[in-house]
Order: structure tokens, then sequence, then C-alpha cells
């Protein structure tokens, strides 16, 4: 499946990052002597707090395999997490009108790659610098940083779609994997969001929506909406 393993590279980036500040960080201050017992006091602390952040950073770059259901019609999860929002709205950039939304919150806690709803191609990829106000609001979308993925599906054949990746405090940095022009299946990995953040999905009128708010749902597994 395309893009394995790029979450846990991006993980393993950072690790290695935080093990070069903290070695850096020793040697500095090895080098005063009047702070030398100090920093041979602090070093299992400082060992054991890496090594807490190192597994923590793992666990929280994860990128399970999806189970992606069969059958024609269908549109899965982007994302992982909680589905806080099922409405309206109107998106002017890539389905031009209304549209159904469905917002889904992605804590700490949450798997943070973004799988692709359906089979088909992106078409377009539009990045917008914003705020970084909290991703556990749901207007967030309205003003954060974020990157709109449209994409033109081959089931129903031309039908459109939009993926909204959302930043949130903690969330400064998102990382497409596609590009306009690519193709895509359903349940491919498309993105990574780091830390907390929210992803929408836009939907058009005539979709069936199979969740509601409040539903945890799984990215690339589970069915928010089918085209009968």
């Amino acid at each position: 499946m395309k893009h394995r393993g790029k979450a846990r590279r991006a993980a393993m980036r950072i690790i290695w990052i935080t093990l070069l500040v903290v070695v850096a960080i020793l040697i500095a201050s090895l080098a005063a002597q009047l702070l030398g017992a100090l920093v041979l006091a602090l070093l299992p602390f400082l060992g054991l707090l890496w090594v807490g952040f190192a597994l923590f950073t793992l666990y929280f770059f994860r990128d399970p395999k999806p189970r992606v259901p069969q059958g024609t019609g269908l549109v899965v999860a982007p994302g992982h997490g909680k589905v806080d929002l099922v409405d309206v709205f109107s998106e002017p950039r890539f389905l031009e009108g209304e549209c159904q939304r469905i917002s889904i919150f992605l804590s700490v806690l949450d798997v943070h790659v973004q799988n692709a709803p359906v089979t088909g191609r992106v078409a377009l990829l539009k990045h917008t610098p914003g705020q970084f106000m909290s991703a556990l609001r749901s207007d967030c979308g309205l003003h954060n940083e974020n990157v709109l993925l449209g994409l033109e599906a081959d089931d129903p054949a031309g039908e459109k779609l939009g993926v909204r990746l959302i930043a949130g405090v903690l969330a400064r940095r998102i990382v497409p994997w596609v590009k306009p022009g690519d193709a895509v299946q359903r349940g491919d990995r498309i993105s990574l969001i780091q830390f907390g953040s929210r992803v929408e999905i836009y939907l058009p009128l005539r979709a069936k929506i199979r969740v509601q708010v409040g539903d945890r749902v799984v990215g690339g597994e589970t069915v928010l909406a089918v085209f009968e």
C-alpha cells in the first residue's frame, strides 16, 4: 500500500533530533566544570525523560494498515477520531457550492495518518496559511492553517469530494503525501498531521450519510457515506 512506513520515518526523525539535542546539552553541561556534578545527577532523569518521549512519539506516529471495506459507492473516513459535526456547508473552491460536511476531531491519542476516502484522482491541493486555534473548536477550519485536497472519484465516476486537513494548537505541520494528478485507492495513506488536529470531508448533497455526531471512526475503514 502506498506511503507505508512514512509515519514511522517521521517519528524516527523526531526521536533522533531530540536525542541529538539531549546529547548536545549533556556535552555542553559537562564542559562546564561547575555544573558537572549537577549534570551527573540529572543524567538518569534526562535519560528516562528521553526514553519516555521516544516511546510516546513511536506510539503517536503509529500507522496501522486499514481493513478497507469492499463495495461500490462507499466513502470511508479520511481520519481516525470522533465525529463532532455533521452539517450542510458551502465549499467554494472545489465543490463550488453547498455540500455535506463531516468533521472529525483527532486527539493527541488518535492515529494521525490520513487515508483516501474513495478511489480516484487528486485534482486539487490548496494550502492556506492561518491561525493555530484549538482543534477542539469545530469552526477552526475557517481560520486555521489547512490543506484542501480535491478528489475526483472513480466510483461514482466524476463525483467530487473534498478533504480538508486542519492544523491545531500543537499540530503545526501538515504533510501531504499526494499531489495533483496522483491516483489513489480507497484507504491509501495520503497525509500526516503532527499532533492534535481535525479532518473534514465534503460530500455532494446526494450522498447518504451513515454516521452521526459522537461516533468514533477509523481512517480507511469506517463507512461515512454511500452513493446509491
